[in-house]
């Protein structure tokens, strides 16, 4: 079962990457202030992610409930990491969530 996952498990830790350079950064920016949606929703995402991997790995029941919930945090993450695009790092979050997103509801479907 665990190489029906794989793809997805990548995924999901390479967003959880992402995600969390991004929250990094986020904080270090000038305005801070105006980041804080897209940190709030980093750290969700990264967990998510983290949880839905883990899931996936030891094949547990409840993979395809978390997968569904991951793959709609990811899509929230990149939606509001794509309103920063002039930040790098927010560019390649948002990359990285919406590839996380999709590979969740395939591994669903």
């Amino acid at each position: 079962m665990h190489e029906h996952y794989k793809q997805c498990i990548e995924e999901c830790l390479r967003c959880m990457q992402e995600c969390n350079h991004c929250y990094d950064a986020c904080l270090k920016e000038d305005n801070v202030k105006m980041m804080a949606d897209c940190i709030r929703l980093d750290r969700e995402c990264a967990d998510i992610c983290a949880l839905a991997a883990a899931a996936m790995s030891r094949n547990s029941p409840f993979a395809k409930e978390i997968c569904r919930l991951c793959a709609e945090i990811c899509e929230a993450c990149g939606n509001e990491c794509a309103k920063h695009e002039h930040h790098e790092h927010c560019k390649r979050c948002a990359e990285a969530c919406f590839r996380c997103a999709e590979a969740c509801r395939k591994m669903i479907a």
